[in-house]
C-alpha cells in the first residue's frame, strides 16, 4: 500500500505523481496523445468554432466576454446580446484555446516535474479571480465559475472523442489509447480547476446536518460512494 500523506498533495509535482498513479497515467498515454497530433490539429478549427457557439448560446458563459480581457486592446461590447463569433475579443480567446488544445496533443513529457502540469495548474488559477500572474495585477477580476469550467471541459472532451471515434486512419487500438490517454489527462486538469476553487475544507469545522438530512445521508451510503463513512 502506498503512503500518501495528505500535506503532500499541495505540492503539484506531488499531486500529479498521485493522480498518475492513481489513474495509470503512464509514458505511453503520453505517445499515444503525441501520434494523435497530425490528426486531431487539422480538427482544432471546427473545435473552436463549436465550442465558443455553445459559449455563445447561454448567457450565464457569454458574460465572461462581455468586460475587456486580459491582453485585448480593442472595442467592448455592453452586453451580451451585441457578442458574435466574429467579435475581436471572441477571436483572442480562440487562440488562447487553440494553443491549449494543440498543447494537450504536443507534450512528450507527462511526468509529475514536466511544465505541462504547470501550465495546466495556471490555467486553472487565471479563471477564479485569485491573485498570482503579475500581467494581471492591475486587472479586474477574471472569475468564471467552476460549473462552467467542468461543463466545457466535457463538452470539449465529447467533441474529441467523437472526432477520434470517427477517423478511419487509424484502427480500434489507437482510437482507444487515444481516448484513454485525453481522458485521464482531462480528468487531472479538471482537478487543477476544483483544487484552486473548492480550497480546504476543514471537517471539523462542519455544522452536522439537520436529523432528517442526515437519515437521507445515511440511507444514500449504503450503496453509494465507496469513500461513504
Amino acid at each position: 500500500m502506498q503512503h500518501i500523506p495528505a500535506s503532500s498533495l499541495e505540492d503539484l509535482p506531488s499531486r500529479i505523481a498521485y493522480l498518475s498513479s492513481f489513474l495509470t497515467l503512464t509514458a505511453e498515454d503520453g505517445e499515444a496523445l503525441l501520434a494523435s497530433k497530425p490528426l486531431v490539429a487539422p480538427l482544432v478549427p471546427a473545435i473552436l468554432d463549436a465550442v465558443y457557439t455553445k459559449l455563445l448560446s447561454f448567457d450565464i458563459t457569454a458574460q465572461a466576454f462581455v468586460p475587456r480581457n486580459t491582453g485585448y486592446e480593442g472595442e467592448t461590447v455592453k452586453s451580451v446580446q451585441e457578442l458574435t463569433m466574429s467579435h475581436p475579443q471572441i477571436a483572442m480567446r480562440k487562440d488562447f484555446l487553440k494553443n491549449y488544445l494543440v498543447k494537450l496533443v504536443s507534450t512528450s513529457d507527462l511526468s509529475p516535474q514536466s511544465p505541462f502540469w504547470v501550465y495546466l495548474n495556471n490555467v486553472g488559477i487565471m479563471h477564479t479571480g485569485k491573485p498570482g500572474f503579475k500581467h494581471r495585477e492591475k486587472r479586474p477580476d477574471l472569475r468564471v465559475e467552476y460549473v462552467h469550467m467542468g461543463a466545457l471541459l466535457g463538452y470539449v472532451v465529447d467533441i474529441v472523442v467523437g472526432a477520434v471515434m470517427e477517423m478511419s486512419e487509424i484502427d480500434n487500438v489507437m482510437k482507444s489509447r487515444v481516448i484513454r490517454a485525453l481522458n485521464k489527462v482531462v480528468w487531472i486538469q479538471n482537478d487543477l480547476f476544483a483544487r484552486h476553487y473548492i480550497g480546504k475544507v476543514e471537517v471539523e469545522t462542519l455544522t452536522p446536518p439537520p436529523e432528517e438530512v442526515a437519515e437521507e445521508l445515511a440511507e444514500a451510503r449504503k450503496g453509494g460512494c465507496p469513500f461513504s463513512r
